[in-house]
């Protein structure tokens, strides 16, 4: 699975889409998949790799949830939002341009005594040119709602930004 030659040392990415979702046999034993997990973990941590696993939570029972929360060194959630929130649309600059918010739960904290502090936890999602993801500090509008920003960084997923202080991934 992992080799290293000499000094060249290759990389593993796992990746696990919708785990215990209805096509899954196991989905329903809720204790194998946590042992799997645990299994899972501790595999990554001895080898040069790292490990994505989604899953969706509206699928699985909010104990379990909290258990599989508890076991992840990093925790992310996506969320999509409705074309046509005007609640949401008075409190966000830039608002028609946001298809989604990402929200860091939990970031990893491995041999480290100081915990990591994140700048912001919610970011917004948009799309520029229906080619690039970019992912944004999210801009709340003054009181007033007149509009402005609140944060400048701004990151940007492939292809190069315009924009100073930006970020490829």
């Amino acid at each position: 699975m992992f080799r290293s030659d000499s000094n060249i040392v290759c990389t593993g990415r796992i990746a696990i889409q919708s785990l215990c979702a209805p096509q899954c046999e196991n989905s329903s034993m809720e204790w194998e998949m946590l042992s799997f997990i645990r299994a899972l973990k501790s595999t990554v941590r001895s080898a040069n790799a790292v490990a994505i696993i989604t899953f969706p939570s509206s699928l699985v029972s909010p104990s379990f949830c909290k258990r599989w929360q508890h076991l992840a060194d990093c925790l992310v959630s996506v969320k999509a939002i409705p074309d046509e929130d005007k609640e949401l649309a008075k409190l966000l600059t830039g608002y028609q341009d946001i298809v989604g918010f990402l929200n860091i739960h939990k970031v990893s904290r491995i041999n480290t005594q100081v915990p990591a502090v994140l700048e912001a936890t919610t970011l917004s999602i948009k799309l520029q040119k229906r080619r690039y993801l970019v992912l944004e500090c999210l801009n709340q509008a003054p009181i007033d709602g007149s509009g402005g920003t609140s944060y400048g960084t701004s990151g940007s997923c492939s292809g190069s930004s315009s924009k100073s202080g930006s970020l490829n991934f």
